[in-house]
């Protein structure tokens, strides 16, 4: 006597990934971008395609999509934002994406070779919405010591499976279900695509709604440190621009008050006051200071009403 034996030979169904890229006028580091993407070590578990949006109204960016050498399993799509604004490009990228993941890098980083392996696996473990990576600056041979001595590009780090606060969370290196981007809802603000702040304004909502993100260690993405960026003011810009976020939204009842504006207030002037103290520091602690108070300084005036150097450069 024999009896049937069940046979499941259901295709196992991968997860996809959409790799979102929005672009600037930075063609030498797309292509970069991309050669890294290309790199990337196979995973069984899922596949994934790149999503690059170009927010220049030149479209300089179009040539290298065309000219890239790209592995035959990888699809590359090339989309046109013409109105020069961040969220409006994260937007379209989102729109275009067709994975059930959505993955983003910034135009000026490279990943690692087991980059999107890492946060898949990490996102995955942990059962999270979403899974973020550390970016570490790139610095040229020719890039000032005081820079690196500052530590002025150096983000925070956990271990792997550390769950993510809002503070945190940010859109360069990130894997993210689709399904937080549900439709019809707002995803980044445009209000905020001149300004920057457009990520955590996002976050903010899904934390608010009960998401969780953990963070991935493993998955590093070299950022390139082009020489713009390597003057004092540029840094002191920075966060004054930074300070002048925080406190709108301070201002606005987004983000708490109260103590929070009289102990910068106080920090503020008690700097002022030690302000000739500096010149006895060397240039990398020297900026770092200034850094502080041009960050208070903002949410300061921008809580008081006085917003300046809003828009990012």
């Amino acid at each position: 006597m024999t009896g049937d034996i069940a046979n499941d030979s259901s295709p196992v169904i991968r997860d996809h990934v959409s790799v979102c890229i929005c672009t600037y006028k930075r063609p030498e580091l797309l292509a970069h971008l991309l050669d890294g993407l290309a790199q990337q070590t196979v995973d069984p578990a899922f596949d994934f395609d790149i999503v690059v949006v170009d927010n220049d109204v030149d479209r300089s960016s179009e040539a290298v999509i065309r000219t890239v050498t790209l592995p035959r399993h990888l699809e590359v799509s090339y989309h046109w934002e013409p109105e020069r604004n961040i969220s409006c490009a994260r937007n379209r990228a989102v729109q275009n994406a067709t994975g059930n993941l959505v993955a983003f890098l910034d135009d000026d980083e490279r990943p690692v070779k087991e980059w999107l392996g890492c946060l898949y696996r990490t996102m995955k473990q942990y059962k999270a919405h979403g899974a973020l990576g550390p970016v570490v600056p790139d610095f040229p041979p020719e890039a000032p010591s005081w820079l690196k001595k500052g530590r002025m590009f150096d983000r925070k780090r956990h271990a792997t499976g550390t769950p993510i606060s809002a503070g945190d969370a940010r859109t360069g290196n990130v894997l993210l279900e689709m399904a937080l981007f549900v439709p019809g809802q707002m995803w980044f603000d445009p209000a905020f695509g001149r300004t920057g702040g457009e990520d955590s304004d996002f976050f903010r909502r899904q934390f608010r709604d009960g998401k969780s993100f953990v963070w991935c260690d493993e998955a590093v993405a070299y950022e390139t440190i082009p020489a713009e960026r390597w003057t004092a003011s540029f840094h002191v810009r920075r966060l004054w621009r930074s300070g002048t976020l925080y406190g709108e939204s301070m201002r606005a009842g987004h983000v708490p008050r109260g103590a929070v504006f009289v102990k910068n207030v106080a920090l503020l002037i008690v700097g002022a006051i030690l302000a000739p103290l500096w010149l006895f520091l060397s240039k990398h602690l020297r900026v770092r200071v200034a850094q502080k108070l041009a960050y208070r300084g903002g949410l300061v005036s921008a809580f008081l009403g006085l917003s300046v150097l809003r828009h990012r450069e």
